[in-house]
């Protein structure tokens, strides 16, 4: 297994850790989330159950209220009968009976006007002010405004008008009863219930109290209706009977914000814990990768360095050759082999720094790295340049050294791929002001989820191989030249397709 197999396994594993990591922590959040709820509605249940008994309450004091006020309203109805028969009783008539009924009212307030509206008898007012007119006259309007007056009629066609309103008992008991259900509604439904919720009326349009609500949505009643139906969605409302008025009553309920953040809290922990950890990777890939460019880069001209001493003996040993006498092909091709160390010991030397680009031709570079190659490769291997460049479109800007190692670097590997036996193609042509190569072998081919990863440190078929020839070789295009390496096309046992893309200047 080589150096990236290795790094992708142990990346899929951590992987797979992470995403275990993940499941349990969300489940074991999901599962507390799930007990706080329950725990929440089951205080829900038991402030409903509350509710509901102070509910009866109210409406028990209400009904008593109501029957008060049945019997107070029988009281003055036989007074006023005993008053008209008073007033219209012959001599000869028993009035005990009917001055008792009159006597006994000692708590109905009483006013009793002419036609013209004129008081002429009272009762059950405060005696201290029967002669204040001004207190006289506010009595009579709030008699006015509680009842409709009940008609005397006397004499005739004469007419007196009689005016009361609730005794003072009653009206104390009515006070007492409206703070009973404001309680109710303030203390009980709203300042009690730890989870938002909504008191409205039978329509459920009338918002009767609220709490642990934004006051915005309670006034709009598009966002009101839309609230209150997703409460109704979540919890079953709760019906109250309050009698009166309040005959029926809704609570709407819902879950507490406490619970609503519980739920999200797990994701939220998880995406900036992700993110941490993201950021966290990238920074430190930047220092590793730095690192491992100042490694190589190290290396690299340590290798120039150590290839120049006996670059120069060699020269040297040239030179003494050419004094004895040797056959001048041998020494023609020594002579090339001498300047291919040069061109090398130059590569390692200027990896690291910024190259000089020159605007070069693009055929001869590449006829110049395979008249190199054909001598020192298998015989079986033949090689094709197929040149379709447009004449004044044929060059780009080169570091000509690192441009002919890529060439050299991708036609090897296509001779390591046909095991030294098939055919290279090497085409190249103009599009849209790009210079397009192709580099095409009848190798194995590789495999298509393999076409990226060629490019990656560390990946190689060979048994010794490093795995860094095709990472340099994208860093030299990609990096130096503002170019792009990529396999067009490729099959298993149908050879591979590498393609190198130059602006052409």
């Amino acid at each position: 297994m080589n150096l990236y197999s290795r790094k992708q396994y142990t990346k899929f594993a951590l992987f797979l850790l992470a995403a275990v990591i993940v499941g349990v922590s969300l489940w074991y959040s999901s599962r507390i989330v799930n007990k706080i709820r329950e725990e929440e509605r089951q205080k829900v249940r038991i402030w409903s159950e509350a509710i509901q008994k102070k509910a009866k309450l109210v409406l028990y004091n209400r009904r008593l209220f109501e029957q008060l006020r049945n019997e107070e309203q029988k009281k003055i109805d036989l007074w006023y009968e005993a008053t008209s028969f008073l007033i219209n009783a012959q001599e000869t008539d028993n009035l005990t009976f009917v001055s008792k009924i009159l006597q006994d009212n000692t708590t109905i307030p009483i006013i009793i006007t002419d036609s013209k509206g004129e008081i002429i008898n009272t009762a059950n007012l405060e005696p201290g002010k029967l002669k204040d007119k001004k207190y006289l006259n506010t009595e009579l309007n709030l008699m006015k405004k509680a009842h409709e007056p009940l008609v005397i009629n006397y004499f005739g066609n004469e007419k007196q008008y009689l005016y009361y309103r609730d005794s003072k008992i009653f009206r104390e008991l009515q006070h007492t009863l409206d703070d009973l259900v404001n309680s109710f509604i303030s203390e009980t439904v709203i300042s009690s219930a730890s989870v938002p919720l909504i008191y409205t009326d039978g329509s459920m349009k009338k918002v009767i109290a609220f709490g642990n609500i934004d006051s915005t949505e309670i006034k709009d009643p598009v966002l009101l209706d839309k609230r209150i139906k997703l409460m109704a969605e979540q919890n079953e409302p709760i019906f109250i009977k309050l009698g009166g008025d309040l005959e029926v009553n809704y609570i709407f309920y819902e879950d507490s914000f406490l619970l609503t953040q519980l739920k999200f809290y797990p994701y939220l922990m998880l995406i900036s814990v992700g993110i941490f950890l993201i950021v966290s990777y990238i920074l430190f890939s930047t220092f590793r990768n730095a690192e491992q460019n100042q490694v190589w880069v190290g290396m690299a001209k340590e290798t120039a360095h150590q290839l120049g001493t006996p670059l120069s003996s060699l020269m040297a040993w040239m030179d003494l050759l050419k004094m004895k006498g040797v056959e001048e092909t041998t020494l023609q091709e020594l002579g090339k082999d001498l300047g291919r160390l040069q061109t090398i010991t130059d590569r390692f030397s200027k990896i690291g720094s910024k190259p000089e680009l020159a605007n070069e031709d693009v055929l001869a570079s590449v006829e110049s790295i395979v008249d190199y190659l054909k001598p020192r490769v298998s015989r079986k291997v033949s090689f094709t340049i197929s040149n379709l460049l447009t004449p004044g479109e044929d060059k780009s800007l080169l570091n000509r050294p690192l441009f002919e190692w890529v060439v050299e670097n991708l036609c090897k590997n296509a001779v390591d791929a046909m095991n030294g036996e098939g055919q290279i193609n090497i085409e190249l042509k103009n599009k849209a002001g790009q210079i397009r190569i192709d580099i095409t072998d009848t190798g194995k081919g590789i495999p298509k989820g393999q076409h990226k990863t060629v490019f990656e440190p560390g990946f190689t078929t060979k048994k010794r191989g490093w795995g860094l020839g095709l990472s340099l070789c994208k860093r030299i295009i990609e990096n130096y030249h503002g170019g792009s390496i990529f396999v067009r096309r490729s099959e298993p046992g149908k050879g591979a397709t590498f393609r190198i893309v130059l602006k052409s200047t």
